[in-house]
């Protein structure tokens, strides 16, 4: 990989550092979300299993949706 990305002429340590800020976003992200998940859950009580199937069913519908770009 290494060889691929000098051949290329690629910035190996500008590539790294960028990596390396989207992945602890990316775990941020994810930490941030089980609070919120935590919060609500002791706010309105856990979902139940018609409504998780339900929701499950939404995000594989949206999931299989083309983006559009706006415009």
């Amino acid at each position: 990989m290494y060889k691929q990305v000098k051949a290329r002429g690629l910035p190996v340590s500008e590539l790294l550092q960028r990596a390396v800020q989207a992945e602890l976003r990316r775990q941020d992200l994810l930490a941030e979300t089980d609070r919120y998940l935590t919060a609500l859950v002791a706010d309105v009580g856990a979902p139940s299993a018609a409504q998780r199937a339900r929701a499950g069913a939404v995000a594989r519908r949206l999931a299989g949706r083309p983006i559009r770009k706006a415009g």
